[in-house]
């Protein structure tokens, strides 16, 4: 039986979406729209308290695990997307946009590892 590499893309997939779904519209709340919504005191949104925020290895562990999968389920959308608009060079399309997915995470990485 051949071995795939099914598995590995559908479970980025399903993360990638499970976390766009549930954890991204907190971040979002909490990084932004709860000042604007007074949910939050606007200090929290000050250089310093943002700064100290994303230096702590956990916050840049976590920010980096969420834009991660974002990252493969887009890039796995777009490919579904481009086969259902009819584009069916699926190894080249996979291709592209699995590799902008890929130079994504790294250069993600590296932003984040500056921050410190």
């Amino acid at each position: 039986m051949a071995r795939s590499h099914k598995p590995i893309v559908w479970g980025l997939f399903a993360a990638g979406g499970t976390v766009a779904a549930f954890v991204l519209p907190v971040l979002i709340l909490l990084s932004g729209a709860g000042v604007a919504l007074g949910l939050l005191p606007a200090s929290s949104l000050e250089y310093e308290n943002l700064r100290s925020l994303l230096t702590h290895p956990l916050t840049r562990l976590v920010l980096f695990g969420v834009l991660f999968l974002i990252l493969w389920h887009a890039a796995h959308r777009l490919r579904i997307t481009a086969h259902d608009l009819g584009i069916r060079a699926d190894t080249l399309v996979a291709t592209v946009f699995y590799a902008i997915a890929g130079l994504g995470s790294v250069l993600l990485a590296i932003a984040l590892m500056a921050l410190a």
